[in-house]
């Protein structure tokens, strides 16, 4: 993902490029599925919603894990 992990609202297929190039990738439950490639960024546990995107959290949850 480009600027610091994040992604615009529609670049769906970026998402999925990114999540498929992704080692730490991991599928949010279905109910939180919104995108139709099933490996996306927009479908991982690890994305957090933004106002103009999606923002990859995994870095800051490795963190608190811990």
């Amino acid at each position: 993902m480009s600027k610091e992990n994040h992604l615009n609202l529609d670049d769906w297929s970026q998402g999925h490029a990114t999540a498929l190039a992704c080692s730490q990738f991991k599928q949010d439950v279905e109910e939180e599925w919104v995108a139709e490639e099933l490996t996306s960024c927009y479908n991982c546990r690890y994305r957090r919603w933004t106002q103009t995107g999606i923002q990859c959290m995994k870095a800051a949850m490795e963190n608190t894990d811990q």
